[in-house]
């Protein structure tokens, strides 16, 4: 897995629409349910994953845009090394948006808390992730965070077309881990 950065969000908690008496909150790495911080892409201070070398920047960003980081919780993601074509059922190594300087700054603590799958159509930023947009958490296991627990968990479903025709693909997976300490 390679450190891909940091994003705080905006939890969203209420996942009864989900049909999953598991899943509490959508912790993906998509902002479709769970917003980022705020639009942050006209800063362009984001880094080759469209994501943040480090907390400070972020805090950096809210500041200007007057945004209170406190009731938001702060992610550090790492990013498998492939990506999945599920049309083409093959795997193939991608490259981060390289005009985009990444230096990602690793936390002295974090905490895996699962694994999010994630559609990638414009080979840039994070898209959708269909375990929460798509409602896939219906039907596979997934924890509290409508994560899932393992890469290879990821992998295989992945391999097995669970996520075909879902959204427009490739799909990366992304190791979300919780911080307490950078």
């Amino acid at each position: 897995m390679t450190p891909a950065g940091y994003l705080a969000k905006n939890i969203r908690t209420e996942a009864g629409w989900l049909e999953n008496d598991v899943v509490e909150d959508i912790w993906s790495v998509s902002a479709c349910l769970s917003p980022a911080f705020c639009d942050f892409v006209p800063y362009w201070r984001h880094n080759g994953y469209w994501l943040f070398d480090s907390p400070a920047v972020i805090g950096e960003i809210a500041a200007e845009e007057g945004v209170d980081l406190s009731g938001m919780r702060m992610f550090y993601y790492e990013v498998h090394g492939e990506q999945f074509d599920c049309d083409a059922g093959t795997w193939s190594v991608f490259a981060r948006e390289a005009s985009l300087p990444t230096r990602v700054q690793i936390p002295a603590r974090k905490q895996l808390e699962g694994f999010d799958v994630v559609s990638f159509a414009a080979q840039t930023a994070p898209e959708c992730s269909p375990l929460s947009c798509n409602g896939l958490a219906r039907d596979i296991a997934v924890n509290k965070h409508c994560l899932l627990a393992t890469l290879e968990e990821a992998k295989t479903l992945l391999e097995t077309g669970c996520f075909k025709d879902c959204e427009p693909g490739p799909y990366r997976v992304f190791a979300i881990h919780t911080v307490t300490q950078v």
